[in-house]
């Protein structure tokens, strides 16, 4: 490897944060799925009957797009190529959960104005991963 391909300060960085990123979705998601009677007892009646009838494909939808996001920054740690589709294949998966959420299920009626909070930072991170992964490509970094 040459000087001009090894990765700057500013790359691991950034890596490293979004390894940490995405492992706080997959504790959102672990806690979801383990911890279902605390966060149901902590919410109104309209806000539980919303959770109880979240459809498995947007489960699914949460799992992929946490696991995939995940093992995604790892590949930029490792300097993999693959860590970008997998990105997207994560933002995908993020999106479509947040179509389910915001407008099948229509969680702003339950939850108000902060059911968009998470959504748009998610897809906003998920861009910058995207563009983070294909600049790392760009330059070399990643093979």
């Amino acid at each position: 490897m040459s000087d001009s391909n090894k990765p700057p300060v500013w790359f691991w960085v950034g890596s490293v944060l979004l390894v940490l990123w995405n492992l706080s979705g997959v504790y959102s998601y672990l806690s979801t799925k383990f911890n279902q009677v605390e966060m149901l007892e902590a919410m109104t009646q309209a806000q539980r009957e919303l959770f109880e009838a979240f459809p498995a494909w947007a489960t699914a939808a949460f799992a992929i797009a946490v696991f995939g996001g995940t093992i995604a920054a790892i590949g930029l740690l490792l300097r993999k190529k693959w860590a970008k589709p997998l990105f997207v294949v994560s933002l995908v998966a993020a999106v479509a959960q947040f179509i389910n959420w915001l407008f099948i299920q229509n969680a702003p009626e339950a939850f108000g104005s902060e059911a968009y909070t998470m959504p748009i930072i998610v897809v906003v991170i998920g861009i910058l991963q995207i563009w983070f992964s294909k600049k790392g490509i760009q330059k070399g970094w990643l093979s």
